[in-house]
């Protein structure tokens, strides 16, 4: 059993289109209304409510991956802050950790001159 559904078309010239057809997007804003940039304490709010939400689901993030991990917020903000201040951290800590090496086998040194010259006596 076959059933037939028989579709009309109503077609409009220019002219007659212009008048039938609402253009003006007035259904979604008001004439009178204007777009306000948010305030600043609007601002803060959003993004306390933003830290909130990403405290309770941290653990739900996947630590890796292209999109939505943990590896793609650092590098969009590490793209956003900019590298030289996470560079000159990370240069900083490097400095310090060849400096507690250096430290280490000097005193490595004093340890094992002071074992010999006591196995001497």
């Amino acid at each position: 059993m076959e059933e037939k559904l028989n579709l009309n078309k109503k077609t409009f010239s220019k002219n007659q289109y212009e008048r039938v057809i609402d253009t003006s997007f007035s259904q979604l804003i008001k004439s009178t209304q204007t777009y306000a940039p948010p305030s600043p304490s609007d601002i803060l709010n959003s993004n306390d409510g933003f830290f909130q939400t990403y405290n309770q689901i941290f653990l739900q993030i996947p630590k890796y991956g292209e999109e939505n991990s943990h590896e793609y917020l650092i590098k969009q903000s590490t793209e956003y802050v900019g590298s030289d201040a996470v560079n000159s951290d990370i240069q900083a800590l490097i400095e310090e950790i060849n400096l507690l090496q250096q430290q280490n086998l000097e005193i490595n040194q004093q340890l094992l001159n002071f074992q010999i010259s006591s196995s001497l006596w």
